[in-house]
């Protein structure tokens, strides 16, 4: 059984696909381990509450949510995962981790599990994207490590520098990284759902 450490943070309006790609990789026997940014779960918003969405994250995955940076030095060689996702993988997140910085416990599980040898995937979801957080991505696709789950723009009349992965995509993205490859193609058309 391949153990994933599911790292979230707070692109609150994918929240619902992140649970339904929990409850996906769990029916399909994965030992998920889930990771989530402070801001997950101290703010509610209209997609929900933190607390909520805390405890179906618990629920589905049947194990305690790391949120601290003490909680994800775990990650290190002491609980090694096989992959990381990081589902979504917001600006924020992105600069962080190009950047080196590793002051929240998300982006020190990510940290960690590459100091391991083991794959990240990245499944983003910014509208800053091919603004300010294009070198940013470009940085990370060149990084040994990291994959990235095929993405597109979502709404590119009125939100033109946005990103956001095919979560669709995440399992073969996953199985792909497993075995140290890049899905293909990683840029697709990204037809919005009505």
């Amino acid at each position: 059984m391949k153990k994933v450490g599911f790292a979230i943070t707070a692109s609150f309006c994918t929240l619902n696909e992140v649970l339904k790609s929990l409850i996906e990789l769990v029916s399909l026997g994965y030992d998920v381990y889930p990771v989530v940014s402070e801001n997950v779960l101290k703010y509610d918003t209209r997609f929900g509450k933190g607390s909520d969405i805390a405890k179906k994250i618990e629920q589905i995955t049947g194990k305690k949510i790391v949120s601290n940076i003490v909680e994800a030095e775990r990650f290190g060689p002491a609980n090694k995962m096989d992959v990381m996702v990081v589902m979504p993988a917001t600006g924020d997140f992105i600069a962080k981790m190009a950047n080196g910085i590793t002051d929240n416990p998300v982006n020190l599980a990510v940290k960690a599990t590459l100091r391991n040898g083991s794959p990240v995937v990245l499944a983003i979801s910014t509208n800053d994207a091919l603004s300010a957080n294009g070198a940013n991505i470009m940085n990370l696709y060149n990084r040994k490590g990291v994959f990235f789950v095929p993405f597109g723009q979502d709404d590119y009349e009125n939100k033109p520098n946005s990103l956001i992965s095919h979560y669709d995509k995440l399992i073969p993205t996953i199985e792909e990284a497993l075995e140290n490859k890049q899905i293909q193609p990683v840029i697709r058309e990204y037809v919005k759902k009505k």
